[in-house]
């Protein structure tokens, strides 16, 4: 297995977690329960589940009026591409185990 196969499962993971999480604490709110604080959502973005945190915004109407989220989210997404897009395209490492 190569580390990329290796960082494709995780971040499908962690993106599906992502999705899952805005499900949930959108449920939660709906029904004034106990809610998955915002750092918590935030630090899932950041661990790179942005692009599902984002959906999860979008397809659950969920935190889309609070700036820390509709600017944070893209803001987060928009680095995580350029980290990807350097550390693959732009440096001379290898990706496979050996």
């Amino acid at each position: 297995m190569t580390v990329i196969n290796i960082l494709l499962l995780y971040i499908l993971s962690v993106n599906l977690g992502g999705f899952i999480a805005f499900f949930i604490d959108k449920k939660r709110a709906v029904r004034s329960k106990w809610r998955i604080p915002e750092v918590t959502l935030l630090t899932i973005a950041l661990l790179g589940g942005a692009i599902g945190c984002y959906l999860g915004m979008k397809v659950f109407r969920h935190k889309t009026l609070k700036p820390l989220f509709y600017i944070g989210i893209p803001v987060i997404i928009a680095f995580q591409a350029l980290f990807l897009v350097v550390t693959f395209f732009l440096l001379p490492v290898s990706f496979m185990i050996q």
